[in-house]
Parts: structure tokens; C-alpha cells; sequence
């Protein structure tokens, strides 16, 4: 996928090997990409004006992720943000989302991943505002917002749409309850829904669940 000229990815990480391995991997795809020790070097730094998006550690010396993006939000800069850590947990991960945060990826990351998350953000900056947020409005908002998972987000929609327990999907894919959590908390931003009976919904608009073959209600 091309990008704009003026689009750059900036990379804010206090691990000095992590934030050169970030940056050789956009680099490699053709991105134009800017790193950072800390926070503060890229609040001081960064263009208000520019397209682009920001990865942003979490755990910092000084300002963490958190704090820098309280203060894009301050400042007006809307880039869109995408986390990284090593030490993610579901309310750190629900308090970035809160604040608007595009996505959460936990370290090591796979690469791919990164990729594809940073794409999709880089899109919606040429995409209308309106066009990503409007909800309800028929066939077409649904498949855009089903269009917008990651296919490793995919095998998660569709079994919590179903009714699964993050426990049961966890052992259905073979990973951690945790990283279940944490994609649950991204599936549930990307597609705009505040709680799960929208995601059932969201698959039974878009024929991909049969109402009358639900699960019975389970918690975790």
C-alpha cells in the first residue's frame, strides 16, 4: 500500500535495540519512519501539521505512552497512536483505548502484526472522519468496520460473537487468556462496540452468525 509523502511513523521507545529494529522494520516495507528515545524528545519534535501515526512504548523513563498521549490530546494532535509493551494488562489496555487510542500490541510483537496495524492507521488519516465513525449505517458500515480486523483479530470475533468465554477461545487458538483479553479489548475498539451483544449483532448483520443457534450466556 502507498502512503503520502507526507506521511511518517513515529517511533517512540526508551529501548535503544527495540527502537532500531522497529524502524529497519517499517523502513524495509517502504515507510517513512522517525525515532525517539522518550516522550518528550517527540512531543518537542513532532509536526502538528503532518500525516502519519505514532507506535508509542508504554513504559518510559519520564513520560510513559500514557502521558504522551494525554498530552497530544492537549495539544490537538490527532495522529492516530498505536501501543506497544511488554507489560500490557487489560486496564492499562482499556485506559488507552479510552483515550483513543488506534490499537495495542503486545511485545515481543509478531511483525506482521505491527504491519498491518500501522497500515490501517496510516488509512484512516486519508479516509473522512465521519466515513470511520459513523455506526448504523447499514450493510455497508458493517463489512467496512468487519473489513478493518486483522485476520488474527478475525479468529477472535467470531468465536466471542458466538458466545465463547476468553478461556474457551484461548484454548480453541492455543494462546494465553491474557492475549485473548487483549485482542477482546482491540476487536471490540475497532468495531465501535461497548459491549458484547453488539459484536453478536455486528456478526448476525453481516450473515456471519445464525441468531437461532446462539450459545447460552456465559461469563468469564
Amino acid at each position: 500500500m502507498t502512503t503520502p509523502e507526507t506521511a511518517l511513523v513515529h517511533v517512540v521507545d526508551d529501548d535503544a535495540g527495540m527502537l532500531e529494529s522497529t524502524q529497519w522494520l517499517l523502513e524495509s516495507v517502504g515507510l517513512r519512519v522517525r525515532g525517539y528515545a522518550d516522550g518528550r524528545q517527540f512531543l518537542n519534535t513532532v509536526d502538528p501539521a503532518a500525516g502519519g501515526c505514532v507506535i508509542l512504548d508504554v513504559r518510559m523513563p519520564g513520560l510513559g505512552g500514557l502521558n504522551v498521549q494525554e498530552e497530544m490530546d492537549k495539544r490537538g494532535l490527532t495522529l492516530p497512536v498505536i501501543f506497544v509493551s511488554g507489560h500490557a494488562d487489560v486496564p492499562i489496555v482499556v485506559r488507552a483505548f479510552k483515550s483513543g487510542a488506534f490499537d495495542f500490541i503486545e511485545k515481543p510483537f509478531n511483525e506482521q502484526l505491527l504491519l498491518d496495524s500501522v497500515q490501517q492507521a496510516l488509512e484512516q488519516q486519508r479516509e473522512p472522519v465521519a466515513q470511520q465513525r459513523t455506526s448504523g449505517a447499514g450493510q455497508a458500515d458493517t463489512e467496512a468496520r468487519l473489513a478493518s480486523l486483522t485476520p488474527r483479530e478475525r479468529d477472535v470475533f467470531l468465536p466471542l460473537a458466538q458466545g465463547y468465554t476468553s478461556r474457551e477461545i484461548a484454548e480453541q487458538l492455543d494462546v494465553s487468556v491474557k492475549t485473548i483479553d487483549l485482542y477482546r479489548a482491540r476487536v471490540m475498539k475497532r468495531l465501535g462496540a461497548e459491549r458484547l451483544p453488539d459484536v453478536t449483532g455486528l456478526a448476525i448483520a453481516a450473515g456471519l452468525l445464525d441468531p437461532l443457534a446462539l450459545r447460552p450466556p456465559s461469563s468469564d
